[in-house]
């Protein structure tokens, strides 16, 4: 289960959450940006996933603006068909954002090991993954990340959207341009740079559902250039006998997501609702389906792994530097006042990308809304105040170098 340093007496838990909180369990996942393993609070005995990302390995990849702003994003939301956050915090090496578990497993193992799901398994995830995008639209977030591998199953076998690492807000007004996502689940209008909004969600969901039912992707090209031709131009690989393999129902529904035209795909033309009334969903609760009352048509075997154990075996065998409880150094206090941890740094020996994860990926505890809300408010009012002076003293050298002419 972990080595325990400290005994539960000692720990303070009406304090700011830390990694001391939790046990430290088996390794279940590595991505691009991190490692994820499971960990029980000490307290609660609540279950979770812990993602930690190395603060040095984040900088090396560029990817500290996308780590700060999934954090911020993960704050905001929280929905039963979605993957949430429930805690944040960091130490000198690491960055760690604990979540809710999810011990089915992903799409991607279980399709790696069945090649293809039946029509009835992919209508389910089909509704629950919309559900999960309207959600996320109604709040002006675009996923634009959604591939089997970022969908989770928890153990009764219900769809869940996760990894917001490029996922973003955007206005009605002004369009989207990032090339950002897995190209083969991009759709045209990203991969054309016209600009694009939420509607390239729901041509991501028609990929997917397309690769659950024939076990390969609609568009294929052997380089990125072949790829985006046939993302772009190049009619749908359905397999010949597609009509013996999946209902008409079912075949409109993936050519509407599966729509060109942004403004003509289903979900942006007529909304959500045109989705929800869709034939393929007849005889669907829509709101018992929110609620995760219905019945899934797979559950996980409990009693096996789903994922990976080759995970938890380079943890033990290949890790150097293993995960341990670190206490965190005390950060410098800065100019406008030091009544919490987090602080503008003034710490000159460290690189500006460690002062910005320092500064702006704050903690986080779900069962603290107050002073999460408050960290957030004493945050704001230090950067303003930290960017004020900036500003004063370049008008005060601007100025002392005008009257020295």
């Amino acid at each position: 289960m972990g080595a325990v340093c400290c005994k539960e007496d000692d720990i303070a838990f009406n304090e700011e959450v830390e990694l001391n909180h939790f046990y430290l369990l088996r390794s279940v996942g590595k991505g691009a940006f991190g490692k994820v393993r499971v960990v029980q609070h000490k307290s609660t005995k609540q279950l979770y996933a812990l993602k930690y990302i190395n603060k040095a390995k984040c900088i090396k990849m560029r990817a500290v603006d996308n780590i700060i702003s999934e954090r911020r994003l993960l704050e905001q939301i929280d929905y039963s068909l979605i993957v949430n956050l429930r805690y944040a915090f960091q130490d000198d090496e690491n960055l760690f954002m604990i979540l809710d578990l999810m011990l089915g497993g992903d799409l991607r193992f279980h399709l790696e090991r069945v090649g293809t799901l039946p029509e009835d398994q992919v209508r389910f995830y089909a509704a629950e993954l919309a559900l999960g995008l309207n959600y996320l639209h109604r709040r002006r977030i675009v996923h634009r990340d959604l591939k089997p591998d970022n969908i989770l199953l928890d153990e009764n076998g219900h769809a869940h959207l996760t990894d917001f690492n490029i996922a973003v807000h955007y206005s009605d007004k002004k369009p989207l341009t990032a090339v950002a996502g897995s190209m083969a689940y991009m759709a045209p209008e990203v991969l054309q740079k016209k600009g694009y909004f939420s509607s390239v969600d729901w041509w991501s969901l028609g990929v997917v559902l397309f690769e659950l039912l024939f076990g390969k992707r609609p568009f294929r090209g052997k380089t990125n250039e072949s790829l985006t031709k046939s993302i772009t131009s190049e009619p749908a690989k359905y397999p010949e006998n597609v009509f013996e393999l999946v209902s008409p129902q079912c075949l409109d529904f993936l050519q509407g997501l599966l729509t060109r035209d942004p403004s003509q795909r289903i979900g942006v033309d007529g909304g959500f609702e045109k989705i929800r009334s869709h034939g393929w969903f007849k005889g669907i609760d829509w709101h018992a389906m929110e609620r995760k009352e219905l019945k899934p048509p797979f559950t996980p075997d409990s009693k096996r792994a789903n994922f990976d154990p080759s995970h938890e075996l380079e943890e033990i065998l290949l890790e150097d530097n293993p995960l341990k409880v670190r206490k965190r150094s005390k950060p410098v206090a800065s100019n406008a006042g030091g009544s919490i941890k987090s602080q503008i740094s003034q710490n000159h020996d460290q690189s500006p990308e460690m002062q910005i994860m320092d500064d702006k990926f704050l903690t986080y505890d779900y069962t603290k809304p107050h002073e999460n809300a408050m960290r957030q408010q004493e945050f704001e009012q230090r950067r303003w105040a930290h960017k004020s002076g900036t500003d004063s003293r370049v008008t005060q050298i601007t100025d002392e170098a005008r009257y020295s002419q």
